[in-house]
């Protein structure tokens, strides 16, 4: 396979030219981002990057590559998440009418062969085949995590965005280097990686803009954006492998968004609070709290994920076995940190803050 030069180039300009573009549209059409007891930013900033980085995408795909029919559903997706995080960034739409429309998005990827269609079993070679429901559903809920998990770590300046960057690369890396080695290497796996450099080529001309301190944010539009992007992606890379380890590589990939989710939920369970009520605990938040500055804490989680990002590469140039025990000790140091930082943990009750009316910032 060749790389797609073309494609990334022309990406990587758009992303350049757009965004100053959508910058000052933001501010006419009231996609803004007010400070409040919640956040870090201090102004009233336009927070409609997303669209700069859909179109810059979305340009560069259909001028430069052959549309398939997975890579269709891909856009089509992508689609339904751009407008449902417009209507957010305009207008702020209730939870769970964002949580519907994020459904129906990855709904609309199956019929495109965008799915799941089997789990692999560590106990056994033999591949745990799903019906046509259970399939679905394992599809519908991969997407819609990894697509709240990117929203809930847009928190400060290019977090989200690098955080998509660093996993989109890393994930090209991976599908790579199981598409070289595999018998018969599958057209989804090269589109994967093809679209993943793309993606991170948009990504990069966004950061140029969106980096601390930031003259635009992702908004919703784009932190839901990448997230669904990227949990697509790696089911079009990732998902028709039949090893143990192509399961967990995806996990390893997005590990911050992931990790960071998961610990809000169990620290709000524990806490007795509501699962879904915004706390000022994300590991970006306990960063800031342990005296780095913002761009010290940004780059700082740049680093984790560059670490899980090797992880997922050793565990594809490994055998099961050393993978088992790679995961164990990857999984006891993480969680050795997560409880040092504290976002295992909530100090106090102040911690948290009202469900505001209108979807904002983590």
């Amino acid at each position: 396979m060749q790389i797609p030069v073309t494609a990334i180039l022309l990406a990587f300009g758009l992303s350049l030219l757009v965004t100053p573009l959508v910058k000052k549209w933001a501010f006419k059409c009231g996609a803004l981002d007010r400070p409040d007891q919640r956040k870090v930013h201090k102004r009233v900033m336009p927070r409609l990057g997303g669209l700069a980085i859909y179109l810059s995408f979305i340009i560069a795909v259909t001028l430069t590559c052959e549309i398939t029919l997975q890579i269709a559903g891909l856009l089509v997706g992508g689609t339904i998440i751009i407008l449902l995080g417009f209507l957010d960034d305009t207008r702020g739409i209730p939870p769970r009418v964002k949580l519907a429309g994020q459904v129906v998005a990855a709904l609309a990827v199956i019929p495109f062969g965008l799915q799941v269609q089997f789990l692999t079993n560590p106990f056994s070679d033999e591949p745990i085949t799903l019906g046509l429901l259970l399939s679905i559903t394992v599809t519908v809920l991969w997407i819609v995590s990894v697509t709240n998990a990117v929203n809930l770590i847009d928190g400060l300046d290019g977090l989200a965005g690098g955080t998509s960057f660093i996993s989109a690369l890393t994930l090209a890396g991976v599908v790579w280097i199981e598409a070289s080695r595999a018998p018969v290497s599958s057209q989804g796996q090269w589109d994967s990686i093809i679209l993943a450099m793309i993606l991170a080529s948009s990504i990069i001309g966004f950061l140029r803009y969106n980096f601390y301190p930031a003259k635009i944010f992702l908004g919703d539009s784009g932190s839901m954006y990448l997230g669904f992007s990227m949990a697509t992606l790696s089911v079009m890379g990732l998902a028709k492998s039949a090893t143990f380890i192509s399961v967990i590589i995806p996990v390893v990939i997005l590990g911050i968004p992931l990790l960071d989710t998961t610990f809000a939920i169990v620290r709000r369970y524990f806490g007795h609070r509501p699962i879904f009520q915004a706390d000022r605990e994300h590991l970006h938040h306990r960063l800031l709290k342990l005296g780095l500055s913002h761009r010290q804490a940004v780059i700082s989680i740049y680093g984790v994920n560059v670490v899980l990002g090797l992880s997922a590469i050793t565990l594809t140039l490994i055998s099961h076995k050393q993978a088992a025990i790679f995961l164990v000790i990857l999984s006891t140091a993480i969680l050795i940190m997560a409880n040092k930082i504290g976002v295992t943990r909530t100090d106090s009750k102040a911690a948290y803050i009202p469900q505001p009316n209108k979807q904002q910032r983590s």
